[in-house]
């Protein structure tokens, strides 16, 4: 059968994209090799908040008694993992019903490409005159020895929780480490995170990250940085260097968390051009060959759903015939743990090694109104802006509601808005997003509410 656009890939990018080009007018196919909603909503971002919500709960429980509430709990795993997996289902059964909604053919299987204008599935050949590849990523497992054993698991196999480890060891303290961290430290087990790096996300300013740390600490995860693991040994005892030293920890389970690669299986007969492990793609989101577009996870950029989705817009238009150019200038980052962290734009020694002069504007939580009245005065706001024009060009965020206060940060840095128009808006009072004002009032060093 021959279609306008074939997309691979049923993710959040491939079924975004699949949607918008249906709405211009596109005879679209969608195939996917497992389910719908890809691993964002089957086995990353969805169910991951699940179990981070639960562990927000249970933090909640302890803490109540500052409120003068007194509480006990009992945690059930099964119907944790079966709330999951109701979650996980209606999300996915949504993205279906869409595809029937916009008319695009949903084809189930693994898409291998024949040419360019042509793919198999199954045994039976599509052809279409555009193509986008979404096939995402896949787990990245190191060659670390023992790391088959039984008791080491990846991301994936931690969604399927059927007991809280008492002890357990985590290797990689990124985004997802840590998150998984948070998850079973508030669920009851002793978490010992193990990191290459010598700093605790470098991405963010030393300020930041000490907060975090602090976190841990609160929470009794223990962070080894500048370590490495060499082996894993029967029983799970967990042989690691730190600092050149060598060390050794037995536990109970062992998460493997060290990131994702693209997952470009099927695309060998185009004979693209790649970059590093990755599609390569120009603004566009056109690979080397002209009729065929890529987006998300597989060009080895950005590993997030949302940029994914935003590719695929940006793909979908041009393919229609319009010049749209993708502008990840402004693109917001999450972490949730607790606290929370988010940010966007370049950090204060990036915004100062490329504008020179720069103004920085912070505002504790622990004079936020919002923050003292929820029990949450651990974190900050900040603000960074380049210093001859005071253009906002980044924002960190570490604290309650942090993943969502963050895209006036977004909006901010995309419409290249200044510290006096941010200080100048009107923010509703008592919430947890008017630290952005006083933030920006302290860059300009007027501050109200801030010794």
């Amino acid at each position: 059968m021959n279609y306008d656009v074939i997309v691979v890939g049923g993710g959040p990018g491939g079924y975004t994209a699949a949607i918008r080009l249906s709405e211009l007018g596109k005879k679209v196919a969608l195939i996917e090799e497992d389910s719908l909603g890809g691993t964002c909503l089957n086995r990353g971002c969805i169910p991951t908040k699940v179990y981070a919500h639960a562990a927000e709960l249970v933090t909640r429980i302890k803490e109540a008694k500052d409120f003068g509430i007194t509480a006990e709990y009992t945690l059930d795993i099964a119907k944790l993992r079966q709330k999951k997996e109701r979650v996980v289902k209606r999300l996915v059964g949504g993205v279906g019903y869409l595809m029937n909604l916009h008319h695009i053919d949903v084809i189930n299987g693994k898409g291998t490409f024949i040419d360019k204008n042509t793919v198999e599935v199954n045994g039976a050949k599509y052809t279409a005159e555009n193509f986008i590849i979404a096939t995402g990523s896949k787990v990245f497992l190191p060659p670390i020895e023992g790391i088959d054993l039984e008791g080491v698991m990846t991301s994936d196999k931690a969604l399927e929780l059927e007991k809280i480890p008492e002890k357990i060891v985590i290797i990689g303290a990124g985004i997802i480490g840590l998150e998984f961290a948070n998850i079973y430290a508030s669920l009851g087990s002793k978490v010992i995170m193990i990191e290459m790096l010598p700093q605790l996300l470098p991405m963010l300013d030393r300020d930041v990250v000490g907060v975090m740390e602090k976190a841990l600490k609160k929470q009794k995860i223990e962070l080894h940085l500048n370590s490495k693991v060499e082996k894993i040994e029967r029983g799970l005892r967990v042989i690691y260097t730190e600092n050149g030293n060598q060390e050794s920890v037995e536990c109970d389970a062992v998460l493997v968390a060290v990131g994702r690669v693209p997952n470009v299986n099927g695309v060998d007969a185009l004979n693209l051009e790649m970059n590093g492990r990755g599609i390569k793609v120009d603004s566009h989101m056109r690979t080397s060959i002209e009729n065929i577009y890529a987006i998300g996870d597989v060009t080895g950029g950005i590993q997030l759903a949302h940029v994914a989705s935003y590719q695929g817009i940006v793909a979908a238009h041009n393919i229609a015939g319009e010049e749209k150019e993708a502008d990840l200038t402004a693109v917001p980052n999450c972490l949730y743990t607790n606290p929370e962290v988010a940010w966007v734009g370049l950090n204060e020694s990036q915004a100062r090694e490329k504008y020179g002069e720069v103004k920085i504007g912070t505002f504790p939580y622990t004079a936020l109104g919002r923050a003292m009245t929820m029990g949450e005065s651990d974190g900050f706001v900040k603000i960074i802006a380049e210093g001859k024009y005071g253009r906002v060009v980044g924002m960190e965020i570490i604290g309650a509601g942090a993943t969502e206060i963050i895209h006036e940060g977004v909006l901010a840095i995309k419409e290249e808005f200044t510290l006096e128009e941010l200080a100048d808006s009107i923010h509703a009072h008592s919430t947890l997003s008017e630290s952005i004002k006083e933030a920006a009032e302290d860059a300009l060093g007027m501050p109200i509410n801030k010794g």
